[in-house]
């Protein structure tokens, strides 16, 4: 993507959800974040400003939808709408983070399922394609009827593993739950392990749980796509080390950290946690020994390679050459 070309073809944007993300991406793509302004009046209500042209444009809106949830999702319903009102050639929506994500079904009688209804309001609003990181579930793709692009995380934390030299036999990838274990089976191939899960025998108690797999001795790494209260990794760390495990780390795609996950995490034997930037939080939020690497340069070059109508696809499997 040549300077002359992006200068005339397409702008970013970024909206109150993650402003040093938006930065960064914008970096990545050689360009600076757009004039824009997004307030409430003294009622809630949102008003958005574009302050620049983009009458002919592809835009990309860069909205992560962490806490305050429905405050951000509807800055980025309004802000579609006012680029699509000054003649956008392309909204694009770019999502670090996509809330709401784990109601894909009706786990429960008379259940909404939520991530559904978000595909169907991203639509309406006037988005033409989706770039968002590591899904709750890759079929939420299903849910919309435009592109959507859904990179993945776990090159990223396995290049930070591989630089500390965590590879081989003396560890093993631990999926905390069985939902995860697509996602512990794909780190484990990057750093030539065995994976094993938790499982809970009663839900919620934390002496109910068991390991499937051989984790004695050995350095478990534990991966999740969501870190929220923090209750799924103190729960499964535990039963590891009552399985023998020699030492436990954690990563996770996307670190929510809701106001009880510090004081959850501090009191586990969780030596390091590591996650993204995909979400802000406030540093008051963060427990110790926590790490966080960015996924810039991959959303970044996610939204040059849509841009330029090149296929995105070599994002999502990283050869291990490429972290050693």
């Amino acid at each position: 993507m040549t300077e002359q070309n992006s200068e005339k073809k397409f702008k970013i944007f970024s909206l109150n959800g993650n402003q040093p993300l938006a930065e960064k991406i914008a970096a990545v793509c050689g360009t600076k974040l757009g004039k824009s302004t997004v307030k409430q009046f003294s009622d809630g209500e949102i008003a958005v400003n574009v302050e620049e042209t983009v009458r002919g444009y592809d835009v990309y809106l860069i909205q992560s939808t962490n806490a305050p949830v429905n405050d951000h999702y509807l800055e980025l319903l309004i802000m579609i709408d006012a680029m699509k009102r000054a003649s956008a050639k392309t909204v694009n929506v770019v999502l670090p983070y996509y809330g709401y994500a784990r109601q894909d079904r009706t786990a429960k009688p008379h259940e909404p399922i939520t991530a559904k209804l978000i595909a169907n309001l991203l639509s309406d609003a006037g988005a033409t394609r989706v770039l968002t990181l590591d899904l709750h579930t890759v079929q939420v793709q299903g849910f919309f009827d435009i592109p959507v692009d859904n990179l993945f995380t776990m090159p990223l934390f396995a290049h930070y593993y591989r630089e500390k030299g965590m590879v081989g036999d003396d560890y093993v990838v631990v999926s905390p739950k069985n939902s995860g274990v697509q996602r512990a089976r794909s780190l484990s191939e990057y750093l030539d392990t065995t994976i094993a899960i938790v499982d809970l025998t009663e839900e919620g108690n934390p002496e109910s749980g068991y390991v499937i797999g051989d984790v004695e001795g050995k350095t478990c790494i534990m991966v999740d796509d969501i870190l929220n209260t923090g209750q799924v990794f103190k729960t499964a760390a535990k039963t590891l080390k009552k399985s023998g495990a020699k030492k436990v780390v954690a990563c996770a795609s996307h670190g929510l950290l809701s106001d009880s996950a510090k004081q959850c995490l501090d009191k586990t034997d969780i030596k390091d946690i590591c996650i993204t930037d995909s979400v802000l939080t406030d540093e008051s939020r963060h427990p110790k020994n926590l790490t966080i690497i960015t996924c810039s340069d991959l959303m970044g070059e996610a939204v040059k390679r849509i841009h330029d109508n090149q296929s995105v696809s070599p994002l999502f499997t990283i050869e291990k050459k490429d972290y050693e």
